[in-house]
């Protein structure tokens, strides 16, 4: 028998532990019956591409709706390239690098792309000074994997043209994490030089949903309440979900370069996080784990902790180039 431990039905309030800011964000993202407002909404199953499409169209607009006036306070110039079959957003601050940030954008390997990838590129390049590469990647429904890796690599070898491998970071969020990761991976099998530094905040490396924060953070990440095992599923397209390129946390992570990993107490990838960081200490990658007391999948949306994270990436990255 499965065992487990029942819980008895309780309100769990934003902790005072946070700041003013984190606490206003935790509470308004849930409604008058404390139920998170992204749990009101069903996933269509992986068969329903059509489904898929008006989801698409919907996130894109909210996605539009955030980034609204963000291209004009960028000091990064922006262009957009086709490499391969990939699409890249470069952003160039004002006096030029020889460093770059390749950035993997989030969204559950389905979401996220387009001006709101443009933007983030910018938005990397204003943080640390260097060019920015958005990887525009394919999705599905239209585009399953391997579509998005191949893209990311594509983009990668681009990059490797322009800059050493030294002065090259890779990083994303949630679903980047996922590809940041399955990256380095792909790169060191094809025999490629690896970067020099590589930044994972909450990410998706587990696409089996394997770890213990699936059940215990379900509902209290008011951001990411529930599985995306149906995107997952979208996404791999019948292929195996524990093979490392689409759960690197299963893949051989000797030889990786030093990591950054964040995550938070109410984070649904909690163990996603965690579990990489154990794996790779104990693959003898020197690897940082960043927990933020009560913050949720993505953050607090602006609050003071958003900022000190950022801050602490920076410093990481400028570290790690520095070194190089």
């Amino acid at each position: 028998m499965n065992h487990g431990v029942k819980l008895e039905p309780r309100t769990v309030p934003a902790p005072h532990s946070i700041s003013a800011e984190a606490r206003a964000t935790l509470d308004r993202l849930v409604n008058a019956d404390g139920v998170p407002f992204n749990a009101l909404h069903a996933l269509p199953a992986p068969e329903d591409h059509d489904g898929w499409r008006r989801l698409q169209a919907a996130v894109d607009q909210n996605y539009a709706s955030a980034n609204a006036g963000q291209a004009g306070l960028l000091r990064a110039s922006l262009q957009t390239l086709t490499v391969e079959n990939a699409t890249v957003h470069v952003a160039t601050p004002p006096e030029g690098s020889d460093f770059a940030y390749i950035d993997l954008h989030g969204g559950a390997l389905v979401f996220g792309g387009g001006e709101n990838c443009r933007i983030a590129a910018g938005k990397q390049a204003d943080l640390h000074n260097v060019i920015g590469y958005g990887v525009d990647y394919r999705m599905p429904p239209d585009h399953p994997y391997p579509a998005a890796l191949d893209d990311c690599m594509a983009i990668y070898r681009h990059v490797l043209k322009r800059h050493a491998p030294n002065h090259i970071v890779i990083g994303g969020r949630s679903a980047g994490g996922n590809l940041a990761a399955a990256m380095v991976l792909r790169a060191r099998d094809e025999g490629l030089p690896l970067p020099a530094a590589l930044v994972l905040l909450s990410p998706e490396v587990d696409l089996t949903e394997s770890g213990d924060s699936f059940q215990v953070n379900r509902t209290v990440d008011v951001v990411l309440p529930g599985s995306l095992m149906g995107a997952n599923r979208l996404y791999a397209a019948g292929a195996d979900l524990s093979y490392p390129y689409l759960s690197p946390l299963f893949g051989d992570l000797t030889g990786f370069p030093p990591t950054f990993l964040q995550s938070g107490t109410r984070d649904l990838f909690l163990s996603n996080t965690v579990r990489m960081h154990r794996a790779l200490r104990q693959a003898k990658v020197p690897a940082q784990l960043h927990v933020f007391e009560a913050m949720p999948h993505g953050g607090f949306m602006g609050a003071p902790e958003d900022a000190e994270l950022m801050a602490e990436v920076a410093q990481f990255v400028r570290e790690q180039l520095r070194q190089g």
